[in-house]
């Protein structure tokens, strides 16, 4: 199978639809709607709209399946992108005339790194987001994060390390305190 090519659910999830089974729907919206409704939560803040959201996500993948293309990326990420579009669009519409197009702006970017990185961070490996977890939520440094896991110090700061890396691809760490506590740059705990 080509490097590119979707996951085989992703294939099959995209003929059913384009059929129009309706469980395929079904199968869909309960792999997914959590997703949508926490991206469309995070940029709106609203339960309300993320609710809507999620009910026009899935109506339009419903009434448009061919939409998917298989060569721009996994299913989820298709839905992920749908999601956050509606969103950010909702957003702007929402906020129109309340302040400058500068301040609309900045809160369509953050609304934006935020969602990426929730998405970023529901798509990893379990082990990464366990420790990302612990350093970010608990404020666990690398060495307490290794005895909760029960795993090394060293697998701890590599898992730490790892899913930071994916996170910055989201653009959302602020330089300088982007690290969890104990694993920052040196003279703010830098592990040793």
């Amino acid at each position: 199978m080509p490097k590119d090519a979707p996951p085989r659910w992703d294939r099959r999830m995209q003929q059913r639809l384009a059929r129009g089974e309706a469980a395929a729907l079904g199968e869909l919206y309960d792999r997914f709607a959590s997703l949508v409704h926490s991206l469309a939560h995070r940029v709106l803040g609203d339960e309300t709209a993320a609710d809507r959201i999620t009910r026009e996500v899935f109506g339009y993948i419903w009434q448009n399946p061919d939409a998917y293309d298989p060569k721009q990326g996994s299913l989820r990420s298709w839905v992920a992108r749908i999601a956050q579009g509606q969103a950010v669009a909702r957003l702007r519409q929402a906020e129109l005339g309340r302040g400058s197009r500068e301040e609309l702006e900045q809160k369509v970017r953050s609304a934006s790194a935020a969602a990426r990185a929730d998405y970023i961070v529901t798509s990893m490996p379990a082990p990464l987001r366990a420790a990302l977890e612990l350093a970010y939520l608990k404020r666990r440094d690398y060495r307490q994060a290794a005895a909760d896991l029960q795993i090394s110090e060293d697998e701890a700061r590599r898992r730490l390390r790892l899913g930071l890396q994916l996170l910055s691809t989201a653009n959302v760490l602020p330089p300088g305190d982007a690290a969890p506590p104990g694993y920052g740059p040196p003279g703010h705990g830098t592990p040793r």
